[in-house]
C-alpha cells in the first residue's frame, strides 16, 4: 500500500484530501501544526485504519526528514494563508511558508521522494491580462503572496538544481465546507443563515475564480497519479469569473435573504494590496491531465447546506478567526 505523507492535512483543503485520498486505499500520514490558529482540526474525529496525524511544526525539520523518510510521496499544504494575517506578522509567514518549504524540498531531495507544493493564484497580483496562464507575471500585493512565490521559486530551483521531482499546483480561490468564515462565501453564508439584519463584508467589487474543494482534490490525484509535470507550475480554477457582489446576491435568492448589505471600509485591504481580478487559465492542467470544474451555481448549494447543517460550529471563536 503506498504511503504518502499530507502537510497540513487538519485544515480546509486539506482534510477534504486526505478523506478523498484514503477512498483510493492509501495510507496517509498527516503533518499539522499543534493548537491551530485559525482552523479547526477537521481530522480531530476522524478514526481509520490507514490514517496517522502527528501534531508538530513544519519547521522542524528533524520531524519533517523523518516522516518524509517514511513516505513514499509528499503532498505539501501545510502555511499561513490569512492575508490580514501577514501584514501584521510577516515573519510568522516567512518562516513557515519559506523556511517549512525548503525543509520538505531538501527531505525529499535527500531520500529521494516525489511531492507536490501548494502555491496560490494570489502570486500573481492583479491580472495583467486575462485570463492568466502560468506565465502571467509574478506580483507580490502582500507579504502573504511574497512567501508563497518565495517558496514557489525554491522548488523550481530543487528542480533546476537537484532534479528533484516536484510539481507545482496553483489553486484559484477554493471554496466548499469547512472553510472558515474568514473567507468571503462563507462569511456571508453564516451571516444570512444567523437572520442578521445586514450582512457586513469589504471590497464588493472585486473578481474572482472560484474552485470547489471536491473538484481541487481531484485535481491533486491526477497530478499524483500522472508521470508528467515535474518541474512544472499548474494553475486550477474554473476558468469563469465572477464579482463578489454577485456571490452575494447568488445567496441572498438561495436563502431569500431580506436584510441590508453593509460594506465595512475596515475590512478592505490596503489599496495597493487589493487584487482587483483572477480569471483561471486552465488550458494546460486540463490538456495534460483531462481535468474538469464545475461551475459556481452548482457546488455552492453544496456548500450552503453543509453550513445550514453546521451552525453550532460558528460559535467556536477559532473558526471565526
Amino acid at each position: 500500500m503506498k504511503k504518502i505523507l499530507i502537510t497540513g492535512g487538519c485544515g480546509f483543503i486539506g482534510s477534504h484530501l486526505v478523506e478523498f485520498f484514503l477512498k483510493k486505499k492509501i495510507k496517509i500520514t498527516v503533518l499539522d501544526k499543534k493548537g491551530k490558529r485559525f482552523s479547526i482540526n477537521w481530522l480531530k474525529n476522524l478514526k481509520h485504519k490507514n490514517l496517522n496525524v502527528i501534531l508538530d511544526d513544519i519547521r522542524n525539520k528533524k520531524k519533517v526528514f523523518k516522516l518524509v523518510k517514511s513516505s513514499d510521496y509528499i503532498i505539501h499544504l501545510a502555511a499561513l494563508v490569512s492575508i490580514p494575517h501577514s501584514y501584521l506578522k510577516p515573519y510568522d509567514h516567512i518562516s513557515t511558508n519559506i523556511v517549512g518549504t525548503f525543509n520538505i524540498l531538501d527531505a525529499c531531495k535527500t531520500y529521494k521522494k516525489k511531492c507536490i507544493i501548494t502555491s496560490s493564484s494570489e502570486t500573481y497580483g492583479s491580472g495583467k491580462f486575462l485570463p492568466m496562464n502560468e506565465n502571467h507575471p509574478l506580483n507580490a500585493q502582500s507579504p502573504y503572496a511574497a512567501t508563497k512565490i518565495g517558496a514557489d521559486q525554491l522548488a523550481m530551483s530543487y528542480n533546476k538544481s537537484f532534479n528533484l521531482k516536484v510539481k507545482i499546483i496553483k489553486p484559484f480561490n477554493c471554496f466548499g465546507p469547512r472553510q472558515s468564515t474568514r473567507a468571503i462565501i462563507p462569511s456571508i453564508i453564516t451571516q444570512m443563515i444567523q437572520k442578521a439584519n445586514f450582512v457586513k463584508i469589504g471590497n464588493t467589487q472585486t473578481y474572482r475564480d472560484y474552485t470547489y474543494i471536491k473538484d481541487l482534490c481531484n485535481a491533486y490525484w491526477l497530478l499524483y497519479k500522472s508521470s508528467k509535470g515535474y518541474g512544472q507550475t499548474f494553475n486550477v480554477g474554473s476558468n469563469r469569473t465572477i464579482k463578489i457582489i454577485n456571490i452575494y446576491k447568488i445567496l441572498k435568492d438561495y436563502l431569500k435573504f431580506k436584510g441590508k448589505l453593509k460594506i465595512e471600509k475596515r475590512r478592505f485591504r490596503p489599496k495597493k494590496s487589493e487584487v482587483s481580478k483572477l480569471l483561471c487559465d486552465n488550458r494546460l492542467f486540463k490538456k495534460n491531465f483531462k481535468w474538469r470544474s464545475n461551475k459556481i451555481e452548482h457546488t455552492i448549494k453544496e456548500t450552503l447546506e453543509w453550513y445550514k447543517s453546521n451552525k453550532n460550529l460558528f460559535k467556536s471563536k477559532n473558526y471565526n478567526i
